[in-house]
C-alpha cells in the first residue's frame, strides 16, 4: 500500500535521483573521453609499429643479403685454402725449372 510523502520529502528523494542521474552523465561522459583518448593513443601506436616493421623487414632483407655474400666469400675462401697447396706447388716447380 502506498503510503503518504510531504513535499519536502518527494522533493529530496527526486533531488537524490536527479544528482544520481547527473553523476551517471558525468561518469559515462569520463568513460567516453577516455575511450576516444586511448583509441587515439592505440592508433597513433599501430601506425608506429607498422612503421618499426616495415624497418625491421628492411634490416631482414639487408642482413639476408649480408649473408649470402658472407656464404659466398666462406666458399671463396675454402676454394683457395684447397687450391694453396697446388699454387704453391705449381711455383715452387716453376721456380726449380727456372734454377736449372
Amino acid at each position: 500500500m502506498a503510503s503518504e510523502v510531504t513535499r519536502e520529502e518527494f522533493e529530496s528523494r527526486v533531488g537524490a535521483v536527479e544528482r544520481e542521474v547527473q553523476g551517471e552523465k558525468l561518469v559515462t561522459r569520463h568513460i567516453l573521453e577516455q575511450t576516444r583518448r586511448n583509441s587515439d593513443d592505440l592508433a597513433a601506436i599501430k601506425t608506429r609499429l607498422d612503421r618499426v616493421e616495415g624497418k625491421v623487414d628492411g634490416l631482414d632483407q639487408k642482413v639476408d643479403g649480408v649473408d649470402r655474400k658472407v656464404d659466398r666469400l666462406e666458399r671463396k675462401v675454402d676454394d683457395l685454402a684447397k687450391s694453396l697447396p697446388g699454387i704453391v706447388a705449381d711455383v715452387m716447380r716453376e721456380v726449380q725449372r727456372e734454377r736449372k
